[in-house]
């Protein structure tokens, strides 16, 4: 499934004034370099190299709107889902619903349906929100044709929704900096316990990020790199698309 917040995941993530600002977080503070910070460095490189020489992508939507795209996207909307009756449905007229969308974004006449909002404990009460299965292949089809655009671009640490990243990866690269900081575990001197290393950890969170995000200055970043006026138009209808009522994937 691909969820509303995690769309916005992925556009939201490019913005290059603030990886600008974010450059320090990866460099090696040692004058010795392991292979993970020599990773790092070169995804600071990245960062810079695209920021004053920015590749910018026309033509994108006829990739966009093919068949073949769109028979791609929906392989990846079912993943985990196939036996859900919405994609059953949809499965058993697979042609017929793929051209239907694809004569939709041609014409430019494609809207999302209402988002529905629903309410889950895990155990965290957290509310997301979730698209129509049609709308989560329309999701896929545009991301597989603008993440490869953008992912280049991305700072080194950054770990969620993106290809060889993840939870884990994102874990194994904490703990390599916390042995880093700490050395090995070295104990504070007024340590009571083995669990007071040295070093400091800062865990923050956004709160209500996706409800707070400008999607006028949002699209205005996202228009540096793609200058294809229908793919910008198929964002903002995405973004723009609302919550209707209370319920499951549809």
């Amino acid at each position: 499934m691909v969820k509303f917040d995690e769309f916005a995941t992925t556009v939201a993530r490019f913005n290059a004034d603030s990886d600008r600002a974010n450059l320090n977080y990866n460099r090696n503070p040692q004058n010795s370099k392991s292979k993970l910070d020599e990773n790092a460095e070169l995804g600071i490189a990245q960062v810079l190299g695209h920021i004053y020489k920015m590749k910018t992508y026309k033509n994108l939507y006829g990739k966009l709107c093919s068949l073949n795209n769109l028979e791609i996207a929906f392989k990846k909307a079912r993943k985990g889902k196939t036996k859900r009756s919405y994609v059953i449905k949809f499965k058993k007229n697979l042609e017929k619903e793929l051209k239907k969308l694809q004569d939709e974004l041609i014409s430019l006449t494609y809207y999302p349906k209402s988002l529905k909002r629903i309410i889950i404990r895990d155990p965290k009460t957290r509310v997301i929100h979730t698209s129509a299965f049609r709308d989560r292949v329309i999701h896929h089809a545009l991301i597989n044709i603008i993440e490869p655009l953008f992912e280049k671009i991305f700072i080194y640490d950054s770990y969620a929704n993106r290809k060889n990243k993840g939870t884990l990866k994102a874990v194994q690269r904490f703990d390599y900096f916390k042995r880093k900081v700490s050395k090995n575990g070295k104990l504070l001197k007024s340590s009571i316990d083995n669990n007071q290393v040295s070093g400091y950890c800062l865990k923050a969170d956004i709160k209500h990020y996706f409800d707070e995000v400008d999607h006028n200055i949002l699209i205005e970043i996202i228009k540096r790199k793609i200058k294809d006026e229908k793919v910008i138009l198929l964002i903002e209808k995405i973004l723009k698309n609302k919550v209707f009522g209370m319920g499951g994937g549809h």
